[in-house]
């Protein structure tokens, strides 16, 4: 069976995690989302996927490769130019993706499934592609209720008595929807339906072709099932997604590593001595990583590989990804550090640790650390300057 992964967008919602990333790739517990996708797909007898890329495209394919680590066949579609060497991408929207991949080969040539690269789900897709056959549909979209004021951030459904979608509306002001019966991402389509698509031009699944074949009566339709949906819309969803799966609630979520106390788990070659290091689960340590004496961990915490927290360190709540230096000066809470930011996912501010020149604070363990003085240090975090000592 066949598959598209939806890969090609930029991710404007997650900035500024997709500044260095594209969306798909956004770690959940140390695996990106997309990597749960494929899982999932593979589950449920999806042997080939083709992933639609363009913004930071090389970081998805150089992930996934050909697939064979994931046990699929994987390939890419780049959506974008090359100019003097340069590729600067250019998205074709979701259906104006699948189209470009068909006139190209022709690869769908049988029912196949296309999935938004950007949450975590535990659908029974099987069941879903036996509604979808038993319906005669040639799309079938998997639905779920969302709440009524939240309607704006999706695509939503007017149905018939059978399932039958007859009107679909993208993204409407609560005001004016139809339901609150919400569009996942997750679709069901047979190979006729990209006879509905334009070729070489952008064209949208939701916005453009949904409401196009409701309009024109065709056998589209929506299946209900009961599963668990993520989606990672916004920074803050990384963060409550990833405190949901940390706390337990997120049934079927298999954590990485193994737990070496009750509610913490690390990976491999972690340094860590727990008769001095303060630990409140739930925690997560990834490998290689080092907790020297006298840090507080507070959960729900991830901890990426290849990090050093220092002495003094006292993080709460947060997620910091690989490579991290937290020095004994930072006291983090409520935070995700990623790359050269520090950011609050709650109120979307943004610290750019290089500009701010707190890289005694936190760095890139990778960095050279130079030796540092303490009054100048902490001069710098007032804006002040230093004592002059005689």
């Amino acid at each position: 069976m066949k598959a598209m992964i939806l890969g090609a967008g930029k991710g404007t919602r997650v900035r500024p995690i997709t500044h260095d990333i594209p969306k798909p790739m956004i770690p959940l517990v140390r695996k990106p989302v997309m990597e749960y996708i494929v899982a999932l797909l593979k589950q449920h007898g999806v042997t080939q996927i083709m992933v639609n890329t363009s913004h930071l495209a090389p970081v998805i394919e150089d992930y996934f490769r050909d697939g064979e680590q994931f046990g699929v066949q994987m390939a890419y579609s780049y959506e974008g130019s090359f100019v003097d060497g340069v590729a600067t991408g250019c998205p074709l929207g979701s259906a104006g993706g699948m189209k470009k991949i068909q006139d190209f080969s022709g690869f769908f040539d049988e029912t196949f499934v296309v999935v938004c690269g950007d949450a975590w789900i535990d659908l029974d897709l099987t069941e879903a592609l036996r509604i979808h056959r038993e319906k005669q549909a040639i799309v079938s979209i998997i639905i779920r209720e969302v709440p009524p004021e939240e309607v704006f951030k999706y695509g939503v459904v007017k149905l018939d008595d059978d399932g039958r979608i007859l009107q679909f509306q993208e993204k409407p002001a609560p005001e004016q929807a139809v339901s609150n019966m919400a569009n996942t991402g997750i679709y069901i389509f047979e190979p006729e339906v990209l006879d509905y698509i334009p070729s070489a031009t952008e064209y949208d699944i939701g916005g453009q072709l949904f409401p196009a074949l409701a309009s024109a009566g065709k056998a589209f339709y929506g299946i209900a099932l009961p599963f668990q949906w993520l989606d990672i819309g916004n920074v803050q969803d990384v963060w409550t997604v990833t405190r949901s799966i940390l706390e337990g609630e997120v049934h079927g979520f298999r954590m990485p590593g193994r737990e070496i106390r009750p509610g913490v788990h690390t990976g491999i070659n972690v340094s860590v001595d727990f008769d001095q290091v303060e630990i409140t689960p739930p925690v997560y340590i990834g490998g290689s990583t080092q907790i020297q004496p006298g840090v507080k961990l507070v959960g729900p915490l991830v901890i990426g590989a290849n990090c050093v927290v220092e002495s003094g360190a006292l993080l709460k709540d947060c997620i910091v990804e690989d490579y991290t230096r937290v020095s004994g000066l930072a006291h983090l809470e409520g935070k995700i550090v990623f790359g050269n930011k520090c950011i609050d996912p709650m109120d979307d501010t943004v610290i750019d640790i290089q500009a701010a020149d707190i890289g005694f604070v936190l760095d890139d363990v990778r960095n050279a650390v130079k030796p540092h003085d303490t009054a100048q240090e902490i001069a710098a975090l007032m804006r002040a300057d230093p004592p002059n000592h005689k």
